[in-house]
């Protein structure tokens, strides 16, 4: 039933699965995926030179160009799209008291000098979530925002600093209707661009085939041999059973719990397999991975958290979000007790997002990396080519 309802909904939106293979597809991707080492023997002022060159540089830049014409093209699609479907698009606050509870995500930290010389410390925002949340709870029932987003201790070719996070959310909706805005929004970036497939370290995907759906559950029964919902009791995940379960796929030490055991097994055995010639939705998250999301009421040891997968990249969070307020502190307060364990520090708690949740409507919403989208559709090879300024001080 859930498949139905999330294919029937896609296709019920409009979108024009015909242009998927347009004459101009593989010629306007081709053009787009040209990449240069950015290597130079001169300096901009005529100096010889080892090593990469600055991104600014017009030789760099021009290779660039492509990548942020085609990021340009599929932010236009996507608006329109947002706005067809009557969706307010918003701009919330960077600084933020809290910029959020999870245990591994880290934010910058920086100090506020009030007019009357006392100081107040503040945190660039690891996601709108808090700010989208509380506007559904004043009232909003059809949100997005294009937000800038900050992550310590993460780089790489898929990972930057400073990056772009799409997200949206729709008051009184379930989240088959978000899975499938999702569907659509993915869409509308390929058809963009023009690009057929979506390619990246060997591996493609159609971004207009029919999604594969798949359940946390029976993704590591696959892949990884395990019965993961045995080891769920009574709401919390037990470490004994899954650290036995997984003890011949994954390296486990002495102070791993159960999660880390969950992600060991999930980055190492599952991820890699998702998103092979067509879309993977991977839901139904186990409860204790549950974070902002609502416990499925036919089954409380899963919630209403999926993610968006395309060869093997995550590109999307979605929840059926929780509105429970002692719930959610609850989690919160557990995440942060984890956070002081692993890293010695702890994020304050935002007393009004935690109001707002216990105020806010039924709703549902997701997070999608946008570089990382922009990145497969443009065919660019490294998500710091689709970014108009990569990050300071990097050639």
């Amino acid at each position: 039933m859930r498949r139905a309802i999330c294919v029937q909904t896609w296709l019920d939106s409009g979108f024009p699965v015909s242009h998927r293979d347009g004459a101009n597809g593989s010629k306007q991707a081709d053009r787009w995926r040209n990449d240069s080492d950015g290597q130079m023997t001169q300096s901009p002022l005529g100096e010889p030179v080892d090593g990469p060159s600055p991104w600014w540089t017009p030789a760099r830049h021009t290779d660039r160009k492509p990548f942020l014409m085609a990021r340009s093209a599929i932010t236009r699609a996507i608006r329109a799209w947002f706005d067809e479907q009557g969706f307010s698009e918003v701009e919330t606050g960077i600084l933020q008291v809290s910029p959020g509870n999870e245990t591994h995500l880290h934010a910058p930290r920086t100090e506020l000098l009030r007019a009357d010389g006392t100081r107040a410390t503040r945190y660039l925002r690891t996601s709108p979530e808090f700010a989208g949340k509380k506007l559904l709870a004043a009232g909003e029932q059809k949100i997005f925002e294009f937000a800038r987003v900050f992550r310590d201790r993460e780089r790489g070719d898929l990972h930057l600093p400073e990056f772009t996070m799409l997200e949206w959310y729709r008051a009184n909706a379930n989240y088959d209707a978000i899975m499938a805005d999702t569907v659509v929004v993915i869409a509308h970036a390929a058809q963009a661009t023009g690009i057929g497939h979506f390619s990246f370290r060997g591996k493609s995907a159609d971004p207009f085939a029919e999604p594969e759906l798949l359940t946390v559950g029976a993704a590591f029964e696959r892949f990884a041999g395990i019965d993961l919902l045995a080891t769920i009791v009574d709401g919390k995940g037990d470490r004994g059973a899954l650290a036995a379960a997984a003890r011949d796929r994954v390296r486990i030490a002495d102070d791993d719990t159960w999660s880390d055991i969950f992600s060991k097994v999930l980055v190492e055995h599952v991820e890699p397999n998702l998103g092979q010639g067509r879309l993977t939705v991977l839901f139904e998250y186990p409860v204790p991975e549950a974070a902002l999301a609502r416990a499925k009421p036919s089954d409380p040891r899963v919630a209403e958290r999926f993610e968006f997968y395309a060869c093997g990249v995550e590109l999307a969070n979605g929840f059926g979000e929780l509105t429970d307020a002692a719930e959610q502190r609850h989690r919160f307060t557990a995440a942060m007790d984890e956070k002081q364990r692993c890293y010695g520090e702890r994020y304050p708690l935002d007393e009004e997002f935690l109001a707002a949740v216990g105020n806010m409507p039924e709703a549902s919403g997701v997070a999608l990396g946008f570089d990382r989208l922009v990145m497969l559709a443009s065919g660019a090879l490294r998500i710091d080519q689709v970014v108009w300024t990569p990050p300071a001080n990097e050639a």
